[in-house]
């Protein structure tokens, strides 16, 4: 959801009254929780034009939607035990309905990552890595910033290796945080791990910390720290992507925050984002970053890493595709 999207999902929830707004909170994901109520202490004048529209934006939208059944869960409850039986229904039932609990694992993407990480501290690398696979790449970047750097690198190699979480090492994993996972043996293993997320986590370290870890690994084994680089996805790299993927790109990302993250681009990069703008666009770019003065780089890279979050969620949804390199050659 663009920054326009959380304003009217904010102004929304502001007009529901607290009662009603806790009700829908409760729904949301941790990230959502912290982006939405951001926005809500943002807020502090809305035009009533504005409150109308997004009301009558809201009862447009909703108005098109029905609700099927009062209880999707208990829905597909009575069904299966209609159909299968108790025995083979309860089977089925802790894999399709298995999304709404909420284990020690799920409970870390609501802390603080100092908290993660000092929950962790003391824990075996495998076990630092089998749990951070669970979390956003953002995330546990922020958690392995507060480990020594000896401590990150070895639970990095560890997150490159990993092959999948097997049912009872999730449960292992959830007596390490005093909880219980559901579900059982029969479960297929989570497809966890690997050298993609190793990436996505080391994209989000910064610079210094990124090629610290990339050394030790390469030092453990060359091999998979090429894999790694294979897989890592920079803002310089966005050169790389072609005019069609630039444009969704710039869709998606307000100028504000474009004009901090190109305080750090290259000049080839910049004028291949000035080309693929308006003519009129591209001017009142050049000018705003001429007329910005100096910019922390934490503030930079800050905004860079955001970037990056609308790439790889484009490259997810397939709108664009930041692969390159290899040996995929055309004539």
């Amino acid at each position: 959801m663009d920054d326009q999207g959380v304003e009217n999902a904010a102004i929304l929830l502001m007009s529901l009254g607290e009662e009603q707004a806790s009700e829908v909170f409760r729904h949301l994901a941790p990230k959502e929780v912290q982006r939405m109520g951001e926005t809500i202490a943002k807020l502090r004048t809305v035009s009533r034009e504005r409150v109308d529209q997004v009301l009558q934006k809201f009862n447009d939208e909703a108005g098109g939607q029905s609700m099927l059944v009062d209880d999707n869960d208990e829905y597909v409850r009575s069904v299966l035990k209609r159909a299968l039986g108790e025995d083979k229904a309860n089977l089925l039932l802790d894999r399709i309905l298995q999304g709404d609990d909420v284990s020690g694992i799920e409970s870390l993407k609501w802390m603080e990552p100092a908290a993660v990480a000092e929950l962790m501290r003391h824990e075996h690398p495998q076990i630092v890595a089998a749990i951070l696979v669970h979390l956003e790449s953002d995330h546990a970047a922020e958690v392995l910033k507060v480990f020594s750097e000896r401590q990150r690198n070895e639970v990095l190699v560890r997150v490159a290796t990993l092959d999948g979480i097997q049912p009872s090492a999730m449960r292992d994993l959830n007596e390490v945080l005093n909880n219980v996972l559901a579900g059982s043996d029969r479960a297929k293993k989570s497809n966890l791990g690997g050298v993609k997320p190793a990436a996505e986590i080391i994209n989000m370290l910064g610079t210094t910390l990124e090629t610290s870890a990339l050394d030790y690994i390469r030092g453990a084994d060359n091999e998979l720290a090429q894999k790694i680089l294979d897989n890592m996805f920079t803002f310089d790299d966005l050169e790389r992507l072609d005019d069609k993927g630039i444009q969704s790109l710039l869709k998606e990302v307000q100028s504000e925050s474009l004009v901090i993250a190109l305080k750090g681009a290259t000049p080839e990069l910049r004028d291949k984002i000035f080309k693929n703008m308006s003519t009129r666009a591209a001017e009142t770019l050049r000018e705003d970053l001429e007329a910005r003065g100096p910019v922390r780089v934490a503030e930079v890279e800050a905004e860079q890493k955001e970037l990056l979050k609308v790439v790889r969620r484009l490259s997810d949804e397939g709108v664009i595709s930041i692969g390159g390199g290899g040996d995929d050659d055309f004539l």
